[in-house]
């Protein structure tokens, strides 16, 4: 568990580019990760809500991970993420991506329209770790089946694979309380995209979340500045990375990520169906943005 108590500055994620056929693209995949290599990034998220994986089938998500472990080849922690709805799934998951090459499991709470109570949440994990011995990222994300404090409280105690949280579902206000009850016992990772740097204020470890897949070195200068104190730098890279979220925030996120990404010049590949590629309009709005953003001329 050592390896991992610095987990934490900020983490990319990375998009799963389709083909036409709805196939997963592997030499764009690939050449996605070295561009977030190379960006300064602390460790890559595959297979998580941005790589589309909650589509994937169990052999996708394995060979996936197999490919951005051989791209990063040991220089960055590898995440993997397992977004499935029963214990034996997601220990499935989490087991083939484990032998993929995963250093990290990034795993969801048990969501679809029933949520389990606290006993279950917390066996849930416990049996994911038991089956796997990888360490745990927990993926807050859900709205509806946010785990709360009392859920957080028994990780802490008995699941001591669960190394950090993920802290997403729209709510600030939970991730100003997992700071402050358990900010030394768990990597707290700020995973609400338009507000990053009030998160690193109030402690946040780090960041793992789905826009710096399209502004990598803009999130990384404004990460390293709230490190230095220099907070008026902070607030300049804090609003232009905004101006991109508020872009590409929408109902077809895979889409809008991917149509970013081509207009930096980079090719994400299509979204997995039943999303379409974005539109003329997506693409008109995102382009404004990266302009004023001053990442596009």
């Amino acid at each position: 568990m050592t390896d991992y108590q610095n987990l934490g500055g900020m983490i990319s994620t990375v998009v799963t580019p389709f083909t036409e056929q709805d196939e997963v693209d592997y030499d764009l995949l690939r050449a996605e990760v070295r561009y977030l290599l190379d960006s300064g990034i602390s460790a890559i998220c595959a297979c998580g809500s941005t790589g589309e994986g909650q589509t994937l089938s169990l052999e996708e998500s394995a060979e996936i991970i197999r490919v951005v472990a051989e791209e990063v080849d040991g220089r960055l922690p590898v995440i993997a993420g397992v977004i499935q709805n029963s214990t034996r799934q997601a220990i499935r998951y989490a087991q083939a991506v484990r032998d993929a090459g995963a250093d990290i499991i990034q795993a969801t709470p048990v969501h679809y329209v029933f949520k389990p109570g606290v006993d279950e949440q917390v066996t849930h994990f416990k049996l994911i770790a038991q089956e796997t011995g990888l360490p745990i990222i927990l993926y807050n994300v859900v709205p509806w089946a946010l785990l709360g404090l009392d859920v957080i409280d028994r990780l802490a105690a008995e699941v001591p694979e669960v190394i950090s949280i993920k802290q997403s579902g729209g709510d600030m206000h939970l991730l100003a309380d997992i700071l402050h009850s358990h900010g030394e016992r768990f990597r707290v990772l700020a995973a609400l995209d338009d507000l990053h740097y009030p998160a690193f204020v109030l402690g946040a470890h780090g960041a793992l979340a789905a826009i710096p897949t399209v502004t990598p070195h803009l999130s990384v200068e404004l990460w390293d500045a709230v490190q230095r104190g220099d907070h008026t730098e902070a607030l300049k890279l804090h609003n232009r990375i905004l101006t991109v979220w508020h872009a590409i925030d929408r109902p077809n996120l895979p889409a809008t990520i991917k149509a970013a990404l081509r207009l930096l010049g980079r090719d994400g590949g299509r979204p997995r169906e039943p999303f379409s590629p974005a539109t003329e309009d997506d693409y008109a709005r995102i382009s404004t943005a990266l302009r004023d953003a001053g990442l596009i001329e």
